[in-house]
């Protein structure tokens, strides 16, 4: 079967902007040489992975079922392409991490840099995902270390504790007011809650939160990251959930506050997992050692 780079990166690119034009306007391709690769990937698929409209292309239900794949090979592409680079360049070989936002910022940020300064001829790459996806992407051993919220794990894996942190409640005065002391549950279920988006820790201790009550998180104000919650809660549309440390990387005005929760569903743990199959052993091994400040 032929499937070359451009063509997978092609596929991705038009469910991603729902055109075939816009896609080849994107890559860099004539219109007609990118309805020619999609048509004969089809044929040899024996099955359409996109059916036209007036305004564009959507997506079919055989092609929702295969794109997992096709992105898993562009996923392969990018780190044989990232590896033999590396290895080009006369490093030792190339470590990706995955992990979610709120452990880039706190912990793991700084850490990259103090392994890179032990290690420079190790070149590491961070993937920014939430809990879930970077456990998909262990699974498919796209990345090398995944770091992920311990409660959101179903991967069989090896865990290794990792590090914590807590969530705060965040709101604008004067729209919204608390006392100055951790506040419960059912002092703010009635209220707008902003959350993180599916698969994120944060969420999941939303969720939790609610069901203890007998209640459903509405999901009304749900986000794509920490800096557009902010946005929504500046306007007062809302109460946010984050952890202090990433609240203030964002260096907040005196009109931000935040309040402690009582109880412990807002405490996180976070493990961390490897996966043997594409990096070096030895320079896995120190990657790993130094971000459980472990002996290699």
């Amino acid at each position: 079967m032929k499937f070359d780079t451009t063509t997978v990166r092609l596929v991705l690119t038009i469910a991603e902007e729902g055109s075939i034009s816009r896609a080849a306007d994107k890559l860099n391709l004539a219109v007609a040489a990118a309805s020619r690769r999609m048509s004969d990937l089809e044929e040899q698929l024996g099955t359409k992975l996109f059916k036209r409209e007036p305004h564009g292309v959507a997506i079919t239900e055989s092609g929702i079922k295969l794109l997992q794949y096709i992105r898993q090979i562009d996923n392969l592409i990018d780190r044989l392409e990232g590896d033999a680079q590396a290895f080009n360049h006369g490093l030792d070989g190339r470590i990706i991490i995955g992990a979610p936002k709120a452990v880039i910022i706190q912990f793991l940020a700084h850490e990259i840099s103090t392994i890179q300064h032990k290690y420079p001829r190790i070149s590491l790459k961070i993937v920014e995902e939430n809990s879930k996806i970077v456990q998909q992407l262990l699974r498919d051993k796209v990345i090398d270390v995944g770091i992920y919220e311990k409660k959101s794990g179903f991967l069989d894996l090896e865990k290794s504790p990792y590090q914590e942190d807590r969530l705060v409640l965040v709101y604008k005065r004067p729209y919204f007011q608390f006392p100055d002391k951790p506040v419960g549950i059912d002092e703010f279920l009635d209220l707008p809650v902003i959350s993180l988006g599916k698969g994120s820790a944060v969420l999941s201790a939303v969720q939790r939160a609610y069901r203890s009550r007998g209640r459903q998180f509405p999901n009304n104000f749900t986000v794509s990251g920490f800096d557009t919650m902010l946005a929504l809660v500046r306007n007062g549309l809302g109460v946010g959930l984050m952890p202090p440390d990433v609240l203030r990387s964002f260096h907040p005005e005196d009109a931000l506050a935040w309040v402690e929760l009582s109880g412990d569903w807002h405490q996180r743990s976070y493990v961390l997992s490897c996966v043997q199959g594409h990096a070096q052993q030895q320079t896995l091994r120190n990657v790993v050692a130094e971000l459980l400040h472990k002996p290699a």
